[in-house]
């Protein structure tokens, strides 16, 4: 099939194996969920140009885990002919802006069967707001769409799908906040994690709140409350003292 070069980055270029599944975890789908759809993962480095699948993934699209690299071309492969310009642009969009989609499109299986998948895509920021990969779930939703309980189906399946999108979101920022702080206070991942875990604490605020607060700041979108300026003052090393 043809290249989907549009991708920024090379992200869709020459077939490549990530050699490791992506440092951060997925929100598991409730177990309700699970017995009527599968869920698979996936994540794509647009620096590295290496694609990773769960063996969920693999599933879904019919191709044994192993046998073939993941890659943007290998997936849109398996998309509907009608469906894959739009796949393809939604991720052009997301790799290129940030931003993040959750649309349904129509597959064809290795072995020939055809099956609807929930493609839900956050883009991975880093603190400048630079796209650094996509990553993100396709949810099998072919079964469990009786008539007189679809209303009801969909309704749960939105509700996944923003709890899901709502968790990703987080990890985004939390993520922008520490890389803002590994500059402003010289340390490492884990002490710049710890950092938000204290002003979290120490002003009563969840951690995904403190990192929001800190990427406005960085931004010059708005000031920092002054609580949590205090304690990043106190924090600061001498070089870096506001």
């Amino acid at each position: 099939m043809s290249s989907t070069s549009a991708l920024p980055r090379h992200a869709d270029a020459g077939p490549r194996l990530a050699d490791a599944t992506p440092g951060r975890a997925h929100r598991s789908l409730p177990p309700q969920a699970n017995a009527a759809r599968v869920a698979g993962r996936f994540r794509g480095d647009l620096a590295t140009e290496q694609w990773w699948w769960s063996p969920e993934l693999h599933d879904l699209l019919g191709v044994p885990a192993g046998t073939v690299r993941p890659t943007v071309q290998l997936l849109l492969s398996h998309v509907h002919d009608d469906d894959r310009s739009a796949l393809r642009e939604a991720l052009l969009v997301a790799g290129t802006t940030g931003t993040a989609f959750a649309r349904e499109y129509r597959v064809q299986r290795g072995d020939g069967a055809a099956r609807s998948l929930l493609l839900v895509c956050e883009p991975e920021l880093d603190a400048s707001g630079t796209v650094l990969a996509l990553a993100g779930l396709a949810v099998d939703v072919t079964e469990g769409r009786p008539p007189a309980a679809e209303d009801t189906t969909v309704r749960s399946l939105q509700t996944e799908v923003e709890q899901l999108r709502s968790a990703m979101a987080s990890r985004a920022a939390i993520e922008q906040a520490k890389g803002i702080l590994m500059v402003l206070m010289s340390c490492g991942d884990q002490v710049a994690f710890d950092l938000l875990a204290h002003i979290s604490s120490h002003t009563h605020r969840k951690v995904r709140e403190v990192a929001v607060l800190i990427i406005d700041s960085a931004s010059g979108r708005a000031p920092l409350p002054d609580d949590v300026r205090e304690i990043l003052h106190d924090a600061s090393p001498p070089a870096h003292s506001a």
